[in-house]
């Protein structure tokens, strides 16, 4: 009955991972447990790389803006699912459902376009050291991150606009734990999801001239890398690019895998977890992979936790709860 309700509803029904109450109630708690990691994780560099006077470089500039799309990201599909999950309801209104897709086709666009100056950025800083400076200056820096966030905004106004004016004529029943594109177009009952197509075929070539790109930067890097007699150096370069690239391959792979194939109406497990690969473990894992092998960053966490303005604050709050 209520199946057959929702196509007169103006919103629609996630249906996530499973109709079990006791393992949509697990999901809710794996996916609160990936998400507060994930938060503090990103929250926790976007703060050191803006006190830490430091880690004020291009690189830690473009990785503070990584950390804010990644966090923007995680909070645009997994609090609602979490909320589903434990309320025993897939409903979401039409304009969540909008603002689901414009802020996660944002959010998405936008790390393609940071990783992609990230990655020129340690082909500037490898390959032309000495012309470093003057290529990589704070207001060149600055108007690359401007662009970045317009560009994002961009597309996903176009993904929002064309999927939102087609005909959704079907049972409003979405296969999936967010309001992704893909399970939207299955919706329609008539060819007006060509816009939608053009829309995600446009940004999909851009994505893959900013993959290519991104090729073409590392292959340089390492060829560079390889001429270095230092094995310190080579490790130092090692340790900064290739989880990097293993973020890009993963993000992109698995979002193309998904975006580009059709669907089908029943999605197997291996749909699911291919959308968690693009949607929520590149965010969840970006700060750890930036920081777990990055001694800079890894010596500003220690310094921010040991500091005595933090050892101060935390005597402060024992003494007022004392009292």
């Amino acid at each position: 009955m209520f199946v057959r309700n929702i196509t007169t509803m103006s919103g629609f029904l996630l249906m996530g991972f499973s109709d079990n109450r006791e393992l949509q109630r697990l999901h809710a708690w794996l996916f609160l447990v990936t998400y507060l990691l994930g938060s503090a994780g990103n929250f926790i560099i976007i703060t050191i790389t803006t006190l830490d006077p430091q880690l004020q470089s291009p690189m830690y500039y473009f990785l503070k803006h990584l950390s804010l799309l990644d966090l923007s990201s995680l909070s645009v599909t997994v609090p609602q699912y979490i909320y589903n999950s434990l309320e025993g309801s897939g409903y979401v209104s039409y304009t969540q459902c909008m603002l689901q897709v414009f802020f996660f086709t944002d959010f998405a666009w936008g790390e393609v376009a940071i990783l992609t100056v990230m990655s020129y950025d340690r082909y500037v800083a490898i390959c032309l050291p000495l012309h470093y400076e003057v290529i990589m200056c704070p207001r060149k820096c600055m108007w690359a991150v401007a662009a970045v966030w317009v560009s994002g905004g961009i597309s996903g106004t176009l993904c929002t606009a064309t999927t939102f004016s087609i005909r959704f004529c079907r049972a409003k029943i979405i296969h999936q734990f967010f309001c992704d594109i893909p399970q939207l177009l299955k919706l329609s009952c008539s060819n007006d999801y060509l816009g939608v197509m053009g829309a995600v075929v446009f940004l999909s070539a851009l994505a893959f001239a900013c993959f290519v790109g991104i090729v073409l930067s590392y292959i340089q890097i390492f060829s560079t890398v390889f001429r270095m007699p230092s094995a310190e150096g080579r490790s130092k370069v090692f340790s900064t690019c290739l989880p990097h690239l293993f973020v890009v391959s993963l993000f992109l792979s698995t979002g193309y895998c998904v975006y580009l194939n059709p669907t089908s109406d029943f999605p197997t497990a291996l749909d699911f977890l291919f959308s968690i690969f693009y949607t929520v473990l590149p965010p969840t894992l970006n700060p750890f992979i930036y920081s777990l092998r990055n001694e800079s960053l890894k010596r500003a966490i220690r310094k921010l936790l040991l500091s005595e303005e933090f050892i101060g604050k935390n005597r402060l709050c024992s003494f007022v709860s004392s009292c």
